[in-house]
C-alpha cells in the first residue's frame, strides 16, 4: 500500500501544480483589470494551498478512528454554520446566493464542511448500527432524516448542486452498507417530483435546463456561458493555442478560473491537455479504490468511499458542465479550480485517504 499512497500523493501534487499554472493564466487579466494585480487570485490560491497542506499533514498524523467520536458534534457545528450563513449581515451574498463567510482575504463556504461532516457521520453511524442497517426504522432512516435537514439548509442558500452531490454520496454509502436496493430506489423515485418542482419552479434553474437543451435559443443570455465554454474547448484543437493565449478568458467566458477552468485548459493546451487532466483523475480514482479496498475496518472503508466519491462526483460534474454534457452547475474542479474552502477540504480528504491507506499497509 505504500506504493499506492505515493502514487495518490504524486497525482494530487501534479493536479495541484496544473491548477496553479492555469489559475494564473485564466485569472491574470481579469485580476489586473479589477484589482490592479495580475497575481491577485494566484496569491490567494497559494495561501489556501499552504493552509490545506498543513491541515492534510495534521489529519495524516491522527488516528482516523477518533473522527467517529466527533461525528455528531462536527455535524451539529456544520448545521450551525449553515444556519448562521443565512443571517443577513453575517453571510456574504454573491449573485443571489448566500453561501459564504468573508473574513478580509479569506472566504469560507460552510457547505464544504457539511459534506465532510456528513460523510464522517454516515461512516460512524453504519459502523455502530451494522446489525440494524437493513432495518428501515433503526437502520438507515435516521441517516435520511439528518440528510433531509442538511439538504434543506443548503437549499435555503440556495445551492441545489451541492445538495444533490451530498445526497448522491449518501445513497451510495448506504447502498454499499447493505441497505436494500428497493428501499433506496423507492425513496429516490419519491423525491423525483420534489426535484422537478425545485428545478422548474425557480426561473434561473429552469433557464439553465432549457439552455442546456438548446443554448443557441438564447445565445446572449442563458446559453452564453455554455456556448463560450464550448468555443474555448473547440478552438483549442489538438495541442491548444498556447499557454496564456486564451481568447475566451478575455471577459468572454464567466468564471474562467473557477467553474470553467477546464474549458481554458482545453483552449490553451488542447485535447492533449484535457485528456491529461482526465487521465490523472482516472489514475487518482484507481489508487483511491485500492485504498478503499485495503481499509482495515468498516469505518475506514466507508469513510474512504465517501471521500473518494465526492471528489469523483465534483470532477465528473465540472468536466461534464464545461463540455456541455451536463446542465450548468457551479461545482469546482478538485485541486485545479480557484476556490478556498473547496480546495482546503479536497486536500483534507486526500490526507484522510492517505491515512486510511497507511493503516492498510502490512507491518
Amino acid at each position: 500500500m505504500r506504493t499506492v499512497r505515493i502514487k495518490l500523493f504524486i497525482t494530487t501534487v501534479v493536479l495541484i501544480c496544473i491548477g496553479i499554472v492555469m489559475i494564473y493564466s485564466a485569472s491574470s487579466i481579469y485580476a489586473a483589470e479589477r484589482y490592479k494585480d495580475g497575481a491577485f487570485f494566484l496569491k490567494r490560491h497559494l495561501v489556501f494551498l499552504v493552509i490545506g497542506a498543513a491541515l492534510s499533514m495534521l489529519v495524516m498524523k491522527l488516528d482516523y478512528m477518533v473522527l467517529g467520536r466527533f461525528a455528531k458534534p462536527l455535524l451539529l457545528f456544520s448545521f450551525f454554520l449553515l444556519a448562521l450563513v443565512l443571517v443577513p449581515g453575517i453571510g456574504r451574498e454573491v449573485a443571489g446566493a448566500q453561501r459564504w463567510f468573508r473574513f478580509k482575504f479569506f472566504s469560507f463556504q460552510p457547505s464544504e464542511l457539511a459534506n465532510l461532516a456528513m460523510i464522517i457521520y454516515i461512516a460512524d453511524f453504519v459502523t455502530r448500527k451494522t446489525e440494524y442497517i437493513r432495518d428501515s426504522l433503526r437502520g438507515f432512516l435516521p441517516v435520511l432524516f439528518v440528510l433531509a435537514f442538511l439538504v434543506v439548509l443548503i437549499l435555503l442558500q440556495p445551492d441545489l448542486g451541492t445538495a444533490l452531490a451530498i445526497s448522491a454520496v449518501t445513497f451510495l454509502m448506504l447502498y454499499v452498507s447493505g441497505v436494500r436496493t428497493r428501499y433506496l430506489a423507492g425513496i429516490i423515485l419519491t423525491c423525483l417530483p420534489v426535484l422537478f418542482v425545485l428545478i422548474f419552479s425557480v426561473p434561473y434553474r429552469r433557464m439553465r435546463i432549457l439552455a442546456f437543451l438548446n443554448p443557441w435559443a438564447d445565445p446572449r443570455k442563458s446559453g452564453f456561458q455554455i456556448i463560450q465554454s464550448q468555443l474555448a474547448l473547440g478552438s483549442g484543437g489538438l495541442l491548444g493555442v498556447g499557454l496564456g493565449h486564451s481568447l475566451q478568458k478575455l471577459f468572454y467566458l464567466p468564471a474562467a478560473h473557477t467553474d470553467f477552468i477546464f474549458s481554458i485548459i482545453g483552449e490553451e493546451l488542447g485535447l492533449v491537455g484535457t485528456l491529461l487532466v482526465i487521465l490523472l483523475f482516472i489514475f487518482f480514482i484507481r489508487q483511491g479504490i485500492k485504498i478503499v479496498q485495503s481499509a482495515q475496518n468498516k469505518f475506514g472503508y466507508l469513510l474512504a468511499l465517501g471521500l473518494l466519491s465526492m471528489i469523483l462526483l465534483k470532477a465528473a460534474v465540472n468536466i461534464g458542465v464545461s463540455s456541455g454534457i451536463l446542465p450548468t452547475k457551479g461545482l469546482p474542479l478538485p485541486f485545479i479550480s480557484y476556490g478556498g474552502s473547496s480546495l482546503l477540504f479536497d486536500m483534507v480528504s486526500v490526507g484522510l485517504l492517505l491515512n486510511i491507506g497507511r493503516s492498510g499497509e502490512s507491518p
